[in-house]
C-alpha cells in the first residue's frame, strides 16, 4: 500500500513538473522580440492557408452539341427529403432572348405532371415561381418516359446576389429538394461567364 501511495505521489509530481515546464516554455516563446513574434504569426497563418480546408470551386462542364456549338452546363445529383435522387442540370439555351434553363431529371415516370406547372423556389425570405418551359423543348414534349421537366432559371439568377441555399418544390412530384450553396455558385458562375467566351 505504501508503494502505491508513493507511485501516485510521483505521478502527481511529474505531472506538475510537466505543467511548469510547459508554462516556462510558453513564457520563453512570448519573450521573443516583437518582430520575431510577428513573423511567427505570419508563418502560422501562411501554414494554415496552405494546408487549411480546401475551397469549393464551380465545376462547369463544357460540351459540344449536335450542331457542333459548345455550351457550358452544371450537372448535380441531389436528394430530396424523401430520399429520392434527382439530377439537376443547368445550361444556357440560345433562344432569341437567351436564357438559363433548369432541367430536373428523375427516373422514368416520376415527372408525370400537367404542363405548365411552375417550380417553386424558396430561399430565406424570398420566393420565386419558375416558368415551366418543358413543352417548348420538342424532344421533351414528345418523350413518353416523362422523366424530365425544364424551367426558366434566368429570373432567379438575376435576383440572387449570393450563393444561398435554395429549396425547390414541384407540386405532386417532390415537396422539398435542397440545393446547397456550392451548386447555386455553379449556376451563378454560369451566368457570369456569359455562356462561354470561346
Amino acid at each position: 500500500m505504501h508503494c502505491s501511495i508513493l507511485s501516485n505521489q510521483k505521478f502527481r509530481e511529474t505531472k506538475l513538473l510537466k505543467r511548469v515546464l510547459r508554462a516556462l516554455a510558453l513564457k520563453r516563446v512570448w519573450k521573443i522580440m516583437p518582430l520575431k513574434r510577428v513573423l511567427l504569426c505570419f508563418f502560422a497563418v501562411g501554414v494554415f492557408c496552405l494546408f487549411g480546408p480546401p475551397t469549393v470551386e464551380a465545376n462547369l462542364q463544357i460540351n459540344e452539341g449536335e450542331d457542333g456549338i459548345k455550351f457550358a452546363r452544371s450537372i448535380e445529383s441531389l436528394r430530396d427529403l424523401d430520399y429520392q435522387t434527382w439530377q439537376v442540370v443547368v445550361y444556357y439555351e440560345d433562344r432569341p432572348a437567351g436564357s438559363v434553363v433548369l432541367r430536373v431529371v428523375g427516373y422514368p415516370g416520376t415527372l408525370r405532371l400537367e404542363h405548365p406547372t411552375s417550380l417553386k423556389v424558396h430561399a430565406g425570405r424570398r420566393d420565386w415561381e419558375l416558368e415551366d418551359i418543358t413543352l417548348s423543348n420538342s424532344k421533351l414534349a414528345s418523350d413518353p418516359r416523362q422523366a424530365a421537366a425544364e424551367f426558366e432559371l434566368s429570373p432567379l439568377l438575376v435576383e440572387l446576389d449570393n450563393n444561398r441555399p435554395l429549396r425547390l418544390m414541384l407540386p405532386e412530384v417532390f415537396t422539398d429538394l435542397p440545393v446547397p450553396p456550392y451548386v447555386v455558385g455553379e449556376w451563378r458562375s454560369l451566368k457570369k461567364q456569359n455562356y462561354l467566351d470561346e
